[in-house]
């Protein structure tokens, strides 16, 4: 199994940027595909970008480009670099893991992702 712990969200103001991370602990190589989701207050959660352990990446169409993805294997620890933060940016962060490889294009529908964090909050005024 894998523990997921995620830190770095914040208050920030429109414009700004935030770098949130999530540390994986326990049996870590059943954490293949590695994804961040976010929820936003009265929606629905929604897959924001995912990686794979060969660093290959996906990212849902309207955050591509202002935000990045990426992995470091020798800490067990996924980022996400979040530049020109919006106000429906908002949100709670979370860090999912599969131990499968990501599903291209559909890995936020395809993905079981069993393992999930506590999340983190983002908000942006």
């Amino acid at each position: 199994h894998v523990q997921l712990v995620e830190s770095g969200g914040g208050s920030v103001q429109a414009g700004g940027s935030l770098r949130l991370s999530c540390k994986a602990y326990g049996y870590t190589y059943d954490a293949y595909c590695m994804a961040w989701f976010r929820q936003a207050p009265g929606k629905e959660r929604e897959g924001v970008a995912a990686i794979d352990r060969d660093g290959t990446t996906n990212y849902v169409s309207s955050m591509k480009g202002r935000f990045t993805i990426s992995r470091d294997h020798t800490k067990n620890t996924l980022y996400l670099q979040m530049n020109g933060l919006r106000p429906d940016d908002t949100g709670m962060y979370y860090c999912a893991a599969d131990e499968h490889d990501c599903y291209g294009g559909n890995w936020h529908v395809m993905n079981p992702f069993p393992y999930w964090g506590q999340g983190t909050q983002v908000t942006v005024s």
